[in-house]
């Protein structure tokens, strides 16, 4: 890929992240759970959009060694629903960004559900 494909790449990406995001917005009582998925590692964050903060975070980049990449979006589900119950939050709004929910993705969000939180 050359420089200007990359680029209208990241345009593309963006605007479909803007879409998504225009319909969904996070607040104190129930944040914004936001997924990124890059081609090695997957994270997700609970963000407060109201205060501009973010409450709770996970990554996979420890467990990267002997799991397959839909097990290791798992485990980021289940970290982020035992981080989001520590900090007393049990209601969220899913944002899967410019990624389409299926794959790690999805994976992810029905880990978190399993682990007690609603979306």
């Amino acid at each position: 890929m050359n420089r200007n494909e990359i680029i209208a790449k990241r345009a593309r990406q963006e605007r479909r992240a803007t879409r998504t995001r225009a319909k969904i917005a996070g607040t104190a009582e129930r944040p914004r759970l936001s997924v990124f998925r890059s081609t090695r590692y997957i994270s997700a964050q609970l963000i407060d959009d109201v205060a501009g903060k973010t409450l709770a975070s996970a990554t996979d980049m420890k467990a990267k060694g002997d799991k397959k990449p839909l097990e290791r979006a798992a485990l980021v589900g289940g970290e982020i629903a035992k981080a989001a119950k520590a900090a007393g939050i049990t209601k969220v709004v899913f944002d899967r960004g410019s990624f389409k929910f299926h794959g790690r993705v999805k994976a992810l969000a029905d880990a978190a559900r399993e682990n007690g939180l609603e979306f």
